[in-house]
């Protein structure tokens, strides 16, 4: 029965453990256990099956070591404080300019100067006081955290887009399946679309004026302050830069970040007693994610080494009768579980690339439909799952005066306003492309 798969069992106890607010790194662990005791493997063949396959996700978690310490150094700067009292003075009591301002810094934040939402609890706090004289809706400044934060490394190649495109490549590649890493972003556009229409409605729908209590704010009032840019914050934006090029150039995101880290230290914005400190501060903010990569690859691994793939594949294929619609319906909802209950999309690619790439490919999907597939299957996790970044980023922020609800304040309207129209366009794009 397909219940007794050993992918299946690994993949509930997967999600009944995350449910069950148990740390996802540990989650990970017991279900790769789980899969490799069911499947025979035993527990010294399966833990050397699982270390073995941890290294392919070494590039990715240097990255984000390495972009932590570069975000951690520009928040260090201040950059993000003159960034946020230069908004206070733009906004001019317009809530839907201060919406759109949101976005493009937390657009910027995953391409130009990835710093990923290391920004948010520095950027957002000064502008409470702003966003609570607009009357504006905090849910509102959520979906927009939830758009820039998403959508472009979805369906942009570049900073946190290579990172997660070339873990997608990576991981079909391992799953055996060829494929080129343009192949991904020139079909990730549908899934943009579909969360720019929830983007749109969420604008819409939460634009209604809300009151807010003026309390636990010890900030200043931004919009009144004199801003002064000093030299270190333009050799940031420098360094930020220098991060994008060399990455774009060698393709390489580990050499771009390390590159810029090397520029803030000859210019002397990090001073060389103070590596120590920023190389521990990029731990503290990437380090937790950058193990989830590693252990998901080797979880990832140890599905492939089973055996259990190929007959998941038969039986499954058996039960859905050949049918492409009944597949990325199955595909999409079983991408949700998993996502929603790790939390992470980087972390999901590996697990749902073995599990995907030899059902889809049995079914008759063509390499575009399951690349697209994987793309939306894990980007389900980071909208709406109470343990992404993209949730507990915007929260960070947005809960410093206790006023915002992390559940039904970010992780609900984000889950209506992306997942939802991710889900339509997983179920029947791939059916057309």
């Amino acid at each position: 029965m397909i219940l007794f798969n050993p992918i299946v069992i690994s993949v509930i106890v997967l999600s009944v453990l995350c449910l069950l607010k148990l740390p996802v790194m540990a989650a990970l662990l017991i279900s790769a256990l789980t899969a490799g005791l069911s499947a025979g493997m035993g527990f010294s063949n399966t833990m050397e099956v699982f270390v073995a396959g941890m290294g392919g996700n070494a590039n990715t978690a240097l990255s984000y070591i390495l972009l932590g310490a570069l975000a951690f150094t520009i928040n260090k700067t201040g950059a993000a404080d003159i960034l946020a009292k230069k908004i206070s003075q733009v906004v001019r009591g317009n809530k839907f300019t201060l919406a759109i301002i949101v976005i493009l810094v937390s657009m910027a934040s995953g391409t130009i100067i990835p710093v990923h939402i290391a920004f948010i609890p520095i950027l957002i706090p000064p502008l409470l006081i702003v966003m609570n004289k607009m009357k504006m809706d905090r849910r509102m400044a959520a979906i927009c955290f939830g758009f820039g934060l998403k959508a472009p490394y979805i369906t942009i190649p570049i900073a946190y887009g290579a990172i997660f495109q070339g873990l997608i490549k990576d991981s079909v590649n391992q799953a055996g399946l060829n494929i080129i890493g343009d192949l991904i972003w020139k079909n990730t556009w549908m899934a943009g679309v579909a969360m720019f229409i929830g983007l749109v409605f969420g604008l819409i729908y939460y634009s209604r004026d809300r009151e807010y209590e003026e309390r636990n704010l010890d900030v200043v009032d931004s919009s009144k302050e004199v801003i002064k840019v000093e030299t270190k914050h333009w050799l940031t934006l420098i360094a930020g830069i220098i991060a994008l090029v060399i990455q774009l150039k060698t393709e390489s995101l580990p050499l771009g970040a390390l590159a810029a880290l090397i520029f803030l230290i000859i210019t002397r914005v990090v001073k060389w007693n103070d590596i120590q400190e920023v190389l521990d501060g990029g731990i503290n903010l990437m380090g937790f994610i950058a193990f989830v990569m590693l252990i998901a690859a080797g979880y990832a691994n140890v599905i492939n080494t089973s055996g259990a793939v190929t007959e998941l594949v038969d039986a499954a294929f058996k039960i859905l009768g050949g049918s492409k619609l009944a597949g990325s319906f199955t595909m999409t909802i079983l991408g949700l579980l998993i996502t929603m209950g790790i939390g992470t999309s980087f972390g999901t690619v590996p697990v749902v690339a073995a599990i995907y790439v030899p059902l889809a490919t049995k079914l008759g999907f063509s390499p575009a439909a399951i690349v697209f597939m994987i793309a939306v299957a894990a980007a389900l996790g980071d909208a709406g799952s109470p343990a992404s970044d993209t949730t507990l980023g915007p929260t960070a922020g947005l809960n410093f005066d206790g006023q915002h609800d992390h559940i039904w304040d970010t992780c609900v309207p984000q889950f209506i306003c992306y997942d939802i129209p991710l889900m339509i366009v997983g179920i029947f794009w791939p059916l057309f492309i």
